[in-house]
């Protein structure tokens, strides 16, 4: 799926149905409520949705919100569970332990009646985010024609939020987001990439490049992966609302688990070399000195005293995890007929290359 390619399908329900349906929930939490201007994001998500819309009520000052929905289980679904109760938890823990912008979370449904599936609501945070697509590191958006001191500016900014997350939550009030399985948190981890792969390619073919990438986590394993923190999970700047170049929304929690703080870490760094690298490839520069690894993992030591460790083992990690999503992605296309499975299925990860160079040890040369 290139950059120039049509978006694959992102949700099968219907907008106006789902309009309605909201209308009539938001009666029964706030008698006298109205739903209205309801849409959703011009690049909506593959994995939860999230619907947009403004409350009128006689008494403000509720006014706009975000609604996260948990992804119809009819639709091929991204990722095998949603569980909204967990995401809504961690975005309270989070509000409540840290000095972090997270978005203020009003309602949790748990009955999938209302809407087809279980949601929260959020209130709506105004600001920018840096785009998917075309991604930021092409031109023509307002990342990329920033100067090198605002581009800085929100780096900076950026790795802080890391910092505070990963410092800020006691770990046992997090205790909840403990993947299940044996062993310490980043075994956990791993076990449960595992299982998300075998699911994704169940009745599908294998990738030959994933599995052997795993292998090479296992002959590269940390010898002390550290004490674990709460991860965001999802952490990259595309998830991030910008007032200027200051955060202020974190958004998609849906990935948060306990990990060592270089899974975060190595998800960051990777996700920016992923779009850095596309836009290489169709012949534009693109950022080359925005989030590089060398200075996210000195400005992150800086504020944490935690110097990353293990850096090749977490970006190859990030990349394994990026591929598993983007091969159920390709294969969600092949559902609805939007593509057909190559004779190498490798093929239908976008950074093939990239993974593949992680994987012998050259990509970092």
């Amino acid at each position: 799926m290139a950059p120039t390619a049509p978006r694959p399908r992102t949700t099968t329900r219907d907008p106006e149905d789902i309009a309605r349906r909201l209308t009539a929930w938001l009666g029964t939490r706030l008698p006298g409520a109205k739903a209205t201007g309801v849409g959703v994001p011009e690049f909506n998500g593959m994995s939860s949705e999230t619907l947009l819309f403004d409350i009128e009520h006689p008494e403000p000052p509720l006014r706009a919100c975000a609604l996260r929905l948990a992804a119809d289980p009819a639709a091929y679904t991204v990722f095998p569970v949603y569980d909204m109760p967990r995401q809504y938890r961690t975005m309270r823990l989070v509000a409540q332990h840290t000095d972090l912008p997270v978005p203020k979370v009003l309602w949790l449904e748990e009955d999938p009646t209302p809407l087809g599936a279980p949601f929260f609501v959020m209130e709506r945070v105004a600001g920018r985010v840096p785009p998917d697509v075309m991604p930021y590191t092409y031109e023509g958006n307002w990342l990329h024609a920033a100067s090198d001191a605002e581009r800085e500016r929100l780096e900076a900014a950026s790795i802080g939020l890391l910092a505070r997350l990963h410092d800020q939550v006691p770990l046992e009030q997090a205790q909840f987001l403990t993947l299940p399985g044996q062993g310490d948190a980043l075994h956990r981890h791993v076990e449960a990439q595992r299982a998300y792969y075998d699911w994704v390619v169940d009745g599908r073919p294998r990738s030959p490049l994933i599995e052997t990438a795993f292998d090479r986590l296992a002959e590269t394993w940390p010898d002390d992966p550290g004490t674990p923190v709460l991860n965001w999970g999802d952490a990259r700047i595309g998830n991030v609302v910008y007032d200027g170049f200051d955060p202020v929304a974190v958004l998609d929690w849906e990935m948060a688990a306990l990990a060592p703080r270089e899974v975060d870490l190595g998800w960051t760094v990777y996700l920016h070399r992923f779009f850095q690298d596309l836009t290489v490839a169709f012949g534009q520069r693109g950022l080359p000195d925005f989030l590089r690894r060398d200075r996210v993992e000195a400005r992150y030591a800086e504020l944490t005293g935690h110097a990353p460790r293990d850096m090749d083992f977490y970006t190859l990690y990030a990349a394994l995890r990026h591929a598993i999503v983007m091969l159920r992605v390709a294969y969600r296309q092949v559902h609805f007929g939007e593509t057909a499975v190559p004779a190498d299925p490798d093929t239908l990860i976008l950074h093939h290359g990239s993974l593949r160079a992680m994987v012998q040890g050259s990509y970092w040369d």
